[in-house]
């Protein structure tokens, strides 16, 4: 016998996930690490290998998470980092689609604050962020940024949502 996943939305347009323990267990597991075997993680919440296989898929289907590998971007080559924050007029949705096509950009959020958006690059040297600058810049609506270089990541965690 399976047990279901306990995933269900809070109301039916698009509020938040409310997750059961195991689902939070399961997720906890698959933090520490993403290659995990059903089964280990089966032994670990106290579910079969075929109950967790379930729950996984189901929280994937609900957007709840993702499984990839997250790369440390020092070692491939790209040693300069920055968060960019950029103020702009008009439409800020169009701004940050625009910064979104830019394919060196990997996190694009509208905020609220002394910056309209703020981007995260990864690039190879400053010679390259200097070209992203000169990219972002050339955006019409885009009226300044102020770069934030990064000297050294002392923190990175992807485990929110299960405490």
């Amino acid at each position: 016998m399976t047990t279901p996943p306990r995933v269900r939305r809070t109301n039916a347009s698009s509020g938040p996930v409310v997750l059961d323990d195991l689902s939070k267990q399961i997720i906890e597991q698959l933090q520490s690490d993403g290659r995990m075997p059903y089964a280990a993680i089966g032994k670990a919440v106290g579910l079969s290998e075929a109950a967790v296989r379930q729950r996984v898929q189901r929280l994937q289907d609900a957007g709840v998470m993702q499984i990839v590998a997250v790369t440390d971007p020092l070692t491939l080559g790209f040693p300069r980092q920055a968060m960019i924050g950029v103020n702009c007029e008009g439409d800020l949705e169009s701004v940050a689609d625009e910064l979104s096509a830019i394919e060196e950009i990997d996190y694009v959020v509208l905020t609220a604050g002394s910056f309209d958006v703020i981007v995260e690059v990864v690039c190879e040297g400053d010679g390259h962020l200097l070209e992203i600058l000169s990219k972002i810049r050339a955006i019409p609506a885009v009226r300044a940024t102020e770069s934030f270089v990064y000297l050294k990541l002392r923190k990175q965690s992807y485990s929110w949502g299960t405490r």
